[in-house]
């Protein structure tokens, strides 16, 4: 990079708002450089509950205009990442003893009408006591509605939102850290460190974008000197794994006596995902891991509706994530908004805005938003254009996905349905980038365990920055549930080797 180029944009963070900026603004024809301190998605952004949704529960706290744009950015999203992003019918069993079903009954109307739906099928009435989806419940609950939300792999999101920001001409830079941050005149010079060199460089730019998710305002600390700063609630939300308690494709949204819901999705084809938590978090957020009450919680929760009790013992995998709500002063972690709250740094000379609270579904109308500070700021580059622009793989109808899957396989005939589902479901068109010329599985290269190969593993280091083997293991697959350790420490040999080579 030529020491003299000075950069329109420079974002602080690689989770979703991070890249989704990045994205869009490298797109509307300015020079953009992102920082993120780790991987890609390693903080709040890849520890969701995997959901494009409205925010049901929203509706309760009046948050009719977040609920709106929420619902119109489902079919959106799912639109140009179907890959990534598929429907998903959710339960939600009646219990007495809690939200009358005329209210039940009004929540979902709105949420069927105040949003744009078009692809999404509307709420029914479900008998549990004749449909297959009420076996697994006790036989107290007999009277459900189903409705439509949409699950998104979320960590995936983010990689492809950075990928198409680099082709577009992004500089993106992982294990990266801003150390400072100093304004000449119109001009920020800001100082990284690569965490495994510890190699300095400045880097200058017109815009900061601060997009530190947990730690915007650590950064406003550490690296703009605002003492200051206190933006930001934090709210830890938790999951545990277990074996799956079903074996049909619904979701379920249970109610619970404290006012809270919790999910219960389908999850890796094995598994059922059980969340979430929400708790006031204090401390670094790096830290943030699941506590015995949680847990105790959430199997309690699932037990109140499930016919067989949902135990610690069968707990697979557990985990945690820091969520950087804008401090509304919410009596209740639960109650905070969820809303994006956008604000520019009031100090003279080279801008700078900061990002507080947001959430997966609205990252690119947040993009969008931004993008017209950043307008404002550096003056109009080009108009909106995310709205109908595929992610990375997502070049395909809707549903075409079986019908992608089947020409997958039958371009690569050696390929299991099974594997031809994952490349698919992970990677959409550009699973052909990943297989090549392989004529066999043999010529994918080394198995690690359970269908991931070194051609996978070499894609994801050269496509999408993994660097680690947590990073393919969770992140950018979610392997990661199937390999042992012995597995996990031949695949961390090999990236090494292919590191050091």
């Amino acid at each position: 990079m030529p020491e003299n180029r000075i950069h329109d944009v420079f974002v602080i963070g690689g989770g979703i708002n991070g890249c989704g900026i990045a994205r869009d603004a490298v797109g509307r024809g300015y020079s953009v450089f992102l920082a993120e301190m780790n991987d890609l998605a390693s903080g709040t952004s890849s520890w969701s509950s995997k959901l494009v949704h409205g925010g049901l529960r929203y509706l309760e706290h009046y948050e009719f205009r977040l609920v709106r744009e929420a619902l119109g950015e489902r079919e959106v999203l799912l639109a140009n990442a179907p890959h990534i992003i598929w429907p998903m019918r959710f339960v939600l069993p009646h219990h007495s003893g809690l939200r009358p079903a005329w209210m039940l009954r009004l929540g979902l109307f709105l949420y069927d009408h105040i949003g744009k739906r078009k692809l999404l099928p509307t709420t029914t009435t479900v008998d549990l006591r004749t449909s297959e989806v009420g076996k697994p419940l006790k036989s107290e609950f007999s009277k459900g509605f189903e409705y439509s939300d949409c699950w998104v792999n979320d960590a995936r999101m983010v990689v492809l939102n950075a990928r198409d920001a680099a082709d577009r001409g992004a500089e993106i830079r992982t294990r990266t850290e801003v150390v400072g941050a100093e304004r000449k005149d119109d001009i920020w010079e800001v100082t990284v460190m690569d965490r495994d060199s510890g190699q300095r460089e400045t880097v200058r730019a017109r815009l900061i974008v601060n997009a530190g998710g947990p730690w915007v305002d650590r950064i406003l600390t550490r690296v703009v000197g605002r003492n200051d700063a206190h933006n930001v609630r934090l709210v830890q939300g938790s999951h545990i794994v277990v074996p799956k308690l079903h074996d049909h494709d619904r979701a379920y949204i249970f109610q619970n006596s404290d006012g809270r819901i919790i999910f219960a999705l389908p999850y890796e084809e094995d598994f059922t995902l059980i969340g979430t938590t929400d708790q006031d978090f204090e401390g670094d957020p790096k830290n943030v891991a699941i506590t015995d009450p949680e847990i105790e919680y959430l199997c309690a929760a699932a037990s109140e509706y499930f016919e067989k009790p949902v135990e610690r013992s069968s707990i697979v995998w557990t985990y945690s994530g820091v969520r950087p709500l804008y401090d509304d002063g919410a009596s209740a972690a639960q109650e905070a908004t969820r809303d994006y709250v956008l604000k520019p740094d009031p100090a003279r000379g080279a801008p700078l805005i900061n990002i507080f609270g947001g959430k997966i579904t609205t990252f690119r109308r947040l993009a969008e938003s931004m993008m017209e500070y950043v307008e404002d700021k550096l003056g109009k580059k080009s108009g909106a254009w995310t709205h109908r622009a595929a992610l990375p793989g997502g070049d395909f109808a809707v549903d075409a996905f079986p019908a992608e899957v089947d020409r997958l396989k039958s371009d690569y005939p050696f390929l299991s349905k099974k594997q031809a589902r994952r490349y698919m479901r992970h990677y959409g068109t550009r699973a052909r980038v990943l297989l090549g010329d392989a004529r066999s599985l043999e010529d994918l290269g080394q198995e690690f365990g359970h269908d991931l190969f070194a051609a996978e593993v070499d894609y994801l280091m050269a496509q999408e920055w993994a660097r680690e083997a947590d990073d393919v293991l969770w992140r950018r697959t979610k392997r990661g549930l199937r390999l042992d350790a012995s597995q996990a420490a031949a695949l961390q040999t090999y990236m090494s080797g292919k590191s050091a080579a």
